[in-house]
């Protein structure tokens, strides 16, 4: 399976607060694109690292996933995004694969880490998180050295919180995000990607194969999904995120609890 160098897709690279893996461009957008953009409105600096290009993808091509994202990322406001160009389809928890996460953590030093939902109905997805997670860990160990791109050696860094993103298999999650205020914002963000998703206006000589995100419903049911978790926190729009590894701790539980319910 072919791979791609890695590649700028957007922005400058650097340290950010919260820096979100995806298999492949779009992940991020469909699972939490209002997440990036609530942390963007309180002053937080986000990024996103894609590892494949969707090269196996039924529709569009690498080039158009490239150009897509970055008018993703502008949208969500990122510091930066990146893409690895690891194979799609492929992304095994190698030594090679894993030095790149490795490096790209080191690189934007994220306090928090979003990752992959840990079962999907794609296996890319999974297989991602495991990646992911494991680079993680091991971004932290000293012993392992890298470099930038520009030969700087990198020092050590670990994210110190890890939650999984939510997919096409539910999960019970850990926390449910607001996106109420950015929804709109969100999706058009999501609406990037017009290679992948189903597009009323495109000719019918000219259409591609209906695939399981192109379908003309595929909106509507992240929608109401997103109905569906927001309810359950007393909000119009919710997005929900998986603890890796928790619970997760507090010592200011008043804090955590500060916020009052949309609809108590």
């Amino acid at each position: 399976m072919p791979s791609f160098e890695p590649v700028l897709v957007y922005g400058t690279p650097g340290p950010v607060d919260v820096l979100a893996l995806a298999a492949h461009p779009d992940d991020v957008e469909l699972a939490v694109g209002g997440t990036l953009l609530n942390l963007d409105r309180a002053g937080h600096k986000t990024a996103i690292v894609d590892f494949t290009r969707g090269e196996l993808g039924t529709r569009g091509t690498p080039e158009q996933r490239l150009t897509e994202s970055a008018e993703a990322a502008r949208l969500l406001r990122l510091t930066a995004r990146e893409n690895l160009g690891l194979p799609d389809g492929n992304l095994e928890n190698t030594l090679d694969n894993r030095r790149r996460v490795i490096e790209a953590i080191r690189r934007y030093r994220p306090h928090l880490l979003l990752i992959n939902a840990p079962a999907c109905r794609h296996p890319d997805h999974p297989s991602a998180a495991a990646l992911a997670a494991d680079a993680n860990f091991y971004a932290g160990l000293a012993q392992i050295q890298t470099v930038d791109p520009d030969g700087t050696p990198q020092a050590p860094h670990r994210a110190a919180h890890v939650l999984h993103y939510m997919q096409s298999v539910e999960f019970d999650p850990t926390l449910v995000v607001d996106v109420s205020d950015v929804w709109d914002e969100r999706m058009r963000a999501f609406f990037a990607y017009r290679s992948q998703f189903h597009d009323p206006a495109a000719p019918p000589d000219e259409a591609e194969p209906q695939t399981f995100i192109s379908n003309p419903d595929f909106a509507d049911w992240v929608a109401a999904r997103a109905h569906s978790y927001g309810y359950r926190i007393g909000a119009r729009r919710g997005e929900p995120l998986l603890y890796r590894h928790g619970p997760f701790g507090t010592d200011d539980l008043f804090a955590v609890f500060a916020k009052a319910k949309r609809f108590a």
